[in-house]
């Protein structure tokens, strides 16, 4: 089975991509671990992307694809594997196409963990970092046995600056803003996969589940 997945950062994708994974037997490819693969072998595109990665600068979309390319034709590939990350815009999603037809395979589902961004901001910005060990807890979901200290050191805990409200609501909107049309494209393609994230994870993978 030929997967992408895609959801706002909070919504789970990683803690589903790891159960999708062992599950379906498929490789969970993520952008990161394709580009940092691609540099370890030392591929002529492995050391493009480096040059573009060490100046800050974004990978070209050439050279992304001729990556993924690389990399869907592993043998690991051959049953199916699962994209988290990519596609991330309307023209890698079309490259993707017709890459695929290439290969002669095709995309069987996209997976979209959907979860309200209300529900996002509060996962998101519960997050409390101990600055001393580096504990990470949540007030919600993991919260310390005291009130913001640390149980292992005794440490205040600290909110990172990245972690507040306003900005994850624009980290959020920027997201969705990017994934929006991919979403659209997929839907009209008939591929996409609606599962409401906004559950617990069990019930989230299960309804992944049956609907594929």
């Amino acid at each position: 089975m030929n997967l992408i997945l895609m959801g706002l950062p909070g919504a789970g994708k990683g803690t589903q991509a790891e159960k999708i994974s062992e599950v379906y037997e498929v490789p969970h490819i993520s952008t990161g671990d394709m580009f940092r693969l691609a540099i370890k072998e030392g591929t002529d595109l492995g050391k493009k992307a480096k040059s573009f990665m060490d100046q800050g600068a974004l990978v070209p979309d050439d050279v992304t694809i001729g990556i993924v390319r690389e990399r869907l034709q592993k043998d690991d590939c051959q049953k199916g594997f699962l994209l988290d990350g990519f596609p991330r815009t309307i023209a890698q999603a079309e490259a993707l196409d017709v890459l695929l037809s290439e290969l002669n395979k095709h995309i069987d589902h996209v997976i979209h963990i959907d979860v309200p961004q209300e529900k996002l901001v509060e996962r998101l910005s519960g997050r409390r970092i101990c600055p001393t060990c580096g504990r990470a807890y949540h007030v919600l979901y993991n919260p310390p046995a005291k009130e913001g200290i640390c149980d292992y050191d005794g440490a205040q805990l600290i909110q990172r600056d990245d972690d507040q409200p306003e900005t994850v609501k624009k980290r959020l909107s920027v997201n969705l803003e990017q994934t929006q049309p991919l979403l659209d494209f997929y839907k009209q393609k008939g591929e996409l996969v609606a599962v409401n994230g906004d559950q617990a994870i069990d019930q989230v993978f299960a309804d992944i589940q049956e609907k594929l």
